[in-house]
């Protein structure tokens, strides 16, 4: 592992607090922007120098999240260790809180790592079902008999489709596979992967939650957002979410606190949800700055980076509210050509309120490789400058590209597909 030089054992009673991020991608890049301003030294464990973060984080050390050697040399100089994703491997994770302060702690990303562990935990939740939050229906499976049973009448099914879902590694969609019959079931069987079986959810439209919670127990929650999903990514994301009713909105917030105070969760935590009529349905957890709350970078008194450093480090939190009425963040997406700044000429001449963030990373269609927000107050006209910004830096053009741009609701899969993913 290539590792900068460490500061001297002498020095560090009056060094600024270190603190490592484990993952260099765009998480981490804007991670870093937010410890300068803290005046936190800040490093990153990279798998190549031209990771999104290695780019501009002289705090950079190059090693691989696999191996138990590089983690604990990379934790070792660090005061506080966190990530910008949950695959670090739980046996390195045991060993690394021998070392130094891991936030979060292995037993808290255990439940973001594997799925039908987050299952079994959430659905004996008192707190949830009392905020008439749940989970949807769920089943470990390992066979085509096991998945059958869930989807039919015997197993309290509604029959197809069926949602599998990789008990772990997934993310972005990756690891979902919505199933209509017993051939598309097989064929994801046939990968070999640990698998939960869950409910086929028709859901209204897709909502997340964010929260920050410290060591000493401080809690933070932003306002609730809507997501718009395409293919397994999310596309846009508006703040808050268009009539949202405050008492659902309120529901979805203690929620949130809740599961983040009952995991041990330490740092941010994004709860991504399903809403059914008046139903609020957890779909997936994250323990990290999560794509849900890029927006903050721009339309909030403290954003989701500087939030997750405050709560890590044991500091007193930052205010969530906002700072407009409204705001729309819009990923942008890599298309056929790589050059994005030629393009950001037109982009800047041609709205001077869009705000755009670019990651730095190698362009292939469909990867998200930056992001722009628009704050506000006309949520409709909010909407069609970030798409017009997002396009034009994607393809060139401000209209959509084939395929459109994805409404309100359920996204381009139809209402209720989740994630966009078909096997």
């Amino acid at each position: 592992m290539g590792v900068a030089r460490p500061a001297e054992a002498g020095d560090r009673a009056s060094q600024r607090p270190v603190v490592g991020m484990v993952g260099a991608g765009q998480l981490a890049r804007m991670t870093a922007q937010a410890a300068i301003s803290l005046g936190i030294d800040f490093r990153v464990l990279a798998d190549t120098p031209d990771d999104s973060a290695a780019q501009i984080c002289a705090g950079t050390r190059t090693g691989n999240y696999r191996s138990a050697d590089d983690v604990l040399a990379f934790g070792a100089g660090c005061d506080v260790v966190t990530f910008d994703h949950e695959h670090v491997p739980g046996d390195h994770l045991s060993a690394l809180e021998d070392l130094t302060a891991v936030r979060p702690g292995g037993p808290a990303l255990r439940f973001a790592q594997d799925k039908g562990a987050m299952r079994d935990r959430l659905s004996a939740l008192h707190s949830l079902q009392e905020l008439g939050v749940r989970c949807p229906r769920y089943r470990r499976v390992g066979s085509m008999a096991e998945i059958a049973e869930f989807a039919g009448a015997g197993g309290g099914g509604s029959g197809w489709p069926v949602v599998l879902k990789a008990t772990s590694g997934g993310y972005d969609g990756k690891g979902v596979w919505i199933c209509d019959n017993e051939d598309a079931a097989a064929d994801v069987l046939a990968h070999g992967l640990g698998l939960i079986a869950e409910e086929y959810v028709p859901f209204d439209r897709e909502l997340a939650v964010l929260v920050a919670r410290s060591p000493k127990g401080q809690g933070a929650v932003y306002p609730v957002v809507q997501t718009v999903q395409e293919d397994g990514i999310c596309r846009e994301v508006i703040a808050p979410a268009p009539g949202l009713d405050p008492k659902v909105a309120t529901a979805a917030q203690r929620a949130g606190l809740a599961i983040a105070a009952e995991l041990g969760v330490t740092g941010l935590l994004a709860v991504e949800l399903f809403e059914l009529g008046d139903e609020l349905i957890i779909n997936e957890l994250a323990m990290r700055p999560h794509n849900c709350g890029h927006w903050t970078l721009d339309a909030a008194m403290t954003s989701q980076f500087e939030q997750h450093l405050r709560a890590v480090l044991d500091l007193p939190l930052g205010a969530p509210r906002m700072t407009a009425k409204t705001a729309v963040m819009v990923n942008v997406l890599g298309g056929a050509d790589p050059d994005l700044h030629s393009r950001l000429v037109h982009v800047m001449a041609a709205d001077p309120g869009v705000k755009v963030h670019l990651y730095g990373k190698a362009v292939r269609p469909g990867r998200k490789v930056g992001h722009v927000t628009v704050a506000g107050q006309d949520v409709t006209r909010l909407r069609d400058r970030g798409w017009r910004a997002a396009n034009y830096l994607s393809h060139g053009t401000e209209e959509p590209a084939e395929g459109g741009q994805p409404p309100t609701g359920g996204g381009p899969a139809g209402r209720g597909r989740p994630d966009g993913r078909h096997s």
